[in-house]
C-alpha cells in the first residue's frame, strides 16, 4: 500500500547547513518529494543545498521573512497538498530525527489506522537517562497540559517534530490559524482533535549531539500558558456544549459549579472566622466540604468520559 501513495518530506531549515546533508542522504528511495524550507535563514540553507545536493525530488522553498518552524512546515504543507501528496512527512533538518524510521512512522497510516502519526521519545524508560533533565520536566508538564487541551490522552511527548500526516487530515485543517512558532506542534494536536482525527505515538530515540536549540524557554512560558488555556476553554466548550450535549456535559457543569461553590463558600466563612475569632458552625463547614467532595466527584466522571471520548476511527476510513 505504501508504494501507491506519493509521499513527501517537508525539512524546515534554519542554522542547520552541518548537519542538513547528512538528512538529505538518508532519507529513503520511497519518498517521492522533499521540500526543503529555508525560512530566511541567515545561513542560506536553501541555497546551500541546492550547491551541494543533485537529488531531484528536492524543492527548495523560500520564506520571505522568518516566520519559525510552523510557519516553514506550513509553507511546505501547502505545497505537498498542491503536488498530490499522499502523505507528509515533517523531519527537522539537525539531524535528530533518523530518516531510517520514516517507513515505521508512516505504518499505521498507510494502514489505514491513524490520520497522524509523531514520535515520542519517552515510550522507553531506558532513554530516560540520555536525555537532558530540563527537557524531561518540561516535557512531563506539557504532556499533562496538551492532553487536556487536545483531548488526546493516550499520546505523550507533545513538542516531538518527527510526524506524519494524511492528506485527508491535512485537508481539512485551517493551516493559516495554526501557530507558526515553538507552539506548532502543540497546536497540530489541538487542532486535530477539533476535526476528530486520529492520533498515534511512535516509539523512537532522540539525538542530542552539537547543535544549538535556538528555543528559549522564558520566552515561551507565557505564551504556551495563554494558549494553552484558550484551547482548553474552546475544547470543552464545542465539544461538550455546542458539538454533543451528553452526561459527560453535565458532569462538567454541574463539578464545576459544586466545586466553585465550595471552595467560595468555605473561603469566605473561613476568612470572616479569622476576623471576628468566631468559628464557623458544624453545618456551615459541611456546607463547603460535601459541595467540594461532590463536585469533585463529578469533575473526576468527566475526566473519564473525556479520556474515552478521544478519536480511535481515522478520518480516512470515513473517507475513501
Amino acid at each position: 500500500m505504501t508504494k501507491e501513495m506519493r509521499l513527501a518530506v517537508v525539512i524546515p531549515c534554519y542554522k542547520v547547513t552541518k548537519q542538513i546533508r547528512d538528512v538529505i542522504a538518508k532519507i529513503g528511495a520511497n519518498i517521492h518529494l522533499i521540500y526543503v524550507v529555508d525560512d530566511y535563514c541567515p545561513d542560506n540553507s536553501g541555497d546551500y543545498v541546492k550547491q551541494h545536493s543533485q537529488d531531484n525530488r528536492i524543492k527548495i522553498l523560500h520564506n520571505p521573512v522568518n516566520l519559525g518552524v510552523g510557519g516553514a512546515v506550513i509553507n511546505g504543507y501547502h505545497a505537498a497538498i498542491a503536488d498530490g501528496a499522499d502523505i507528509v512527512i515533517k523531519l527537522d533538518g539537525d539531524g535528530q530525527m533518523d530518516p531510517d524510521l520514516i517507513n515505521r512512522l508512516i505504518k499505521p497510516i498507510t494502514a489505514g489506522d491513524a490520520d497522524y502519526v509523531k514520535g515520542n521519545r519517552f515510550y522507553s524508560l531506558n532513554d530516560f537517562e540520555n536525555m537532558p533533565r530540563v527537557r524531561l520536566f518540561g516535557n512531563a508538564i506539557l504532556g499533562l497540559v496538551t492532553k487536556v487541551s487536545s483531548g488526546y490522552w493516550s499520546i505523550y511527548d507533545p513538542t516531538n517534530g518527527f510526524t506524519a500526516i494524511h492528506r485527508i487530515a491535512l485537508s481539512r485543517l485551517n493551516l493559516d490559524k495554526i501557530s507558526n512558532g515553538y507552539f506548532f506542534e502543540t497546536d497540530m494536536l489541538i487542532n486535530l482533535g477539533g476535526i476528530g482525527a486520529r492520533v498515534m505515538d511512535m516509539p523512537m530515540k532522540s539525538v542530542y549531539a552539537n547543535e544549538k536549540s535556538n528555543l528559549s524557554i522564558k520566552s515561551i512560558i507565557k505564551e504556551f500558558f495563554k494558549k494553552h488555556c484558550k484551547s482548553i476553554a474552546k475544547r470543552l466548550i464545542l465539544t461538550y456544549i455546542f458539538r454533543d450535549f451528553s452526561v459527560g456535559s453535565l458532569n462538567l457543569i454541574f463539578g464545576l459549579i459544586l466545586t466553585t461553590f465550595g471552595i467560595i463558600w468555605g473561603s469566605v466563612y473561613w476568612i470572616d472566622s479569622i476576623q471576628t475569632s468566631i468559628s464557623a458552625s458544624t453545618g456551615t463547614i459541611m456546607i463547603a466540604v460535601l459541595t467540594i467532595i461532590l463536585g469533585f466527584q463529578l469533575l473526576l466522571s468527566f475526566l473519564s468520559f473525556d479520556i474515552n471520548n478521544e478519536p480511535r476511527i481515522a478520518l480516512q476510513k470515513y473517507s475513501e
